[in-house]
């Protein structure tokens, strides 16, 4: 077991920036989704952001040390969580924050891969240690939170039944799927599969397995890979499950797929601002810390 969580809030949200079309959001919505890193945007109680609910989830399930990756410009992460660096208390919660910064020569974060890499070079002390590592703007259960934690597999991730997802056939289509071993090993992580391969990609139970972003990673074992993860040719960006597999060509048989079936909030665009505030009005009272 491990008590470490990052989650990764320095992307650019890009698409979140997109002008939408639904009637449903305040100006006050829409000017929080046009200037706030996603996780900030106030879908909770009294206006807070679906940040709190993540880390209660985290909580419930047992961590303790949360790293909360941020841009150059994720200040207002600090108003919320803690205004020091390190070693901030939060609802019996400790969070500290890393910069994800942006190379000389770009303009936008260089992706998933190399957000993780910064954290732990900046705690280099997660280089060796066993941690899970998330997105700000999905909300994950605790319970698929706690199966991470307390898996015995060195390398683990969540394997969401594509058929639980609350998503349009369009957006789910465009999902990595899982490619797995009977036992649930991973093989192979195939990004926005073509139509006429789908079907041969459903795991010994007879289900499509997506992955959520949501992994759990023995920290020494995937460092190299993390910093050396190549950029993706047209994305233009180092992706983590890029750094995943290229784990997996030297250590085979090492991440485990722990299969789920729910459904995962998430906070990509503008029109996902109310789907995500009904959805917690609904299954979220008070947050009991």
């Amino acid at each position: 077991m491990h008590e470490n969580l990052i989650i990764l809030a320095g992307g650019a949200s890009s698409r979140m920036k997109k002008q939408s079309m639904s009637k449903n959001l305040s100006e006050e919505e829409i000017t929080q989704a046009n200037k706030r890193s996603k996780g900030l945007i106030g879908v909770g109680k009294d206006g807070r952001p679906m940040m709190d609910y993540l880390l209660y989830n985290a909580k419930r399930a047992g961590y303790t040390n949360i790293y909360i990756v941020i841009s150059e410009q994720g200040e207002l992460f600090k108003e919320f969580y803690g205004k020091k660096d390190k070693g901030n208390t939060f609802k019996g919660l400790t969070i500290s924050f890393a910069i994800q910064y942006i190379p000389e020569g770009r303009i936008k974060p260089f992706g998933t891969a190399d957000a993780l890499y910064q954290v732990v070079e900046q705690y280099p002390e997660l280089s060796e240690q066993y941690y899970t590592v998330c997105n700000s703007d999905n909300l994950y259960s605790y319970e698929a939170l706690q199966a991470l934690r307390t898996v015995k597999s060195e390398n683990a991730f969540i394997s969401y039944s594509r058929d639980a997802l609350e998503f349009s056939s369009e957006r789910i289509s465009r999902f990595a799927l899982a490619k797995l071993e009977k036992e649930g090993i991973l093989l192979d992580i195939i990004e926005k599969p073509k139509a006429e391969e789908v079907e041969g990609y459903r795991d010994s139970s007879g289900k499509l397995r997506v992955s959520m972003n949501v992994f759990k990673f023995n920290g020494a074992m995937l460092f190299n890979d993390l910093k050396n993860c190549p950029i993706h040719p047209e994305r233009d960006e180092k992706e983590l499950p890029t750094a995943l597999l290229n784990m997996l060509s030297t250590h085979p048989n090492s991440v485990l797929g722990i299969p789920f079936s729910e459904h995962v909030p998430d906070l990509t665009a503008k029109d996902d601002i109310a789907v995500v505030k009904e959805y917690l009005r609904k299954n979220y009272g008070e947050l009991k810390w």
